[in-house]
């Protein structure tokens, strides 16, 4: 019996199965991880750090009302929201019935990043009580505070950059194809 095509059937059910696991885990990590430390440690209140290693890594809660580091603040939360619901829509359509279910790598980068899309949004509409997203890692090195960010923020920053890598993937795998055709 001949291997199956990694653009079997099976291997794009996999592929489909993959990116839902990942989305609804990611989110779930995020979600639950937001709501132990908020009801740990409180709302923000100044010198609430909670030292893992003092003083580089900690748990800080914090509000976010824009996106990456605050920026986008002056769209508000409903204008970040509607352009979440618009990428977790394009995500989960190339994801499901789109060319990423054939590709593994993929298939898991999109799941990862709407896994932090879907955390996010659900603090953004204020399904916690609140249109803010909740931060609560904290690093800090000498006078220098990273801004707080959470599980659904490194989702989305470990799901941008497997994208960068995948860029440059995609163009070497093109380019072994065109080489291997001109033979």
């Amino acid at each position: 019996m001949p291997p199956k095509s990694k653009n079997s059937s099976a291997a794009i059910q996999i592929n489909r199965a993959l990116f839902l696991f990942l989305a609804v885990f990611g989110c779930a990590a995020d979600l639950g991880t937001k709501h132990w430390i908020f009801a740990w440690r409180g709302r923000p209140l100044p010198s609430n750090e909670w030292w893992l290693w003092e003083p580089y890594v900690g748990i800080e809660t914090a509000l976010n009302r824009g996106a990456l580091f605050g920026m986008g603040q002056m769209i508000g939360p409903s204008g970040l929201a509607v352009i979440s619901v618009l990428a977790g829509g394009a995500f989960c359509w190339w994801g499901l019935f789109g060319s990423a279910s054939k590709d593994r790598t993929l298939s898991v980068t999109l799941g990862v990043i709407l896994g932090g899309i879907i955390g996010n949004l659900y603090d953004r509409i204020g399904l916690w009580g609140e249109q803010a997203v909740r931060d609560w890692i904290l690093f800090r090195y000498g006078n220098y505070t990273w801004p707080n960010f959470n599980i659904a923020d490194c989702l989305l920053v470990c799901g941008a950059t497997s994208f960068f890598f995948l860029a440059f993937r995609s163009n070497e795998d093109s380019e072994a194809v065109k080489l291997a055709d001109k033979r």
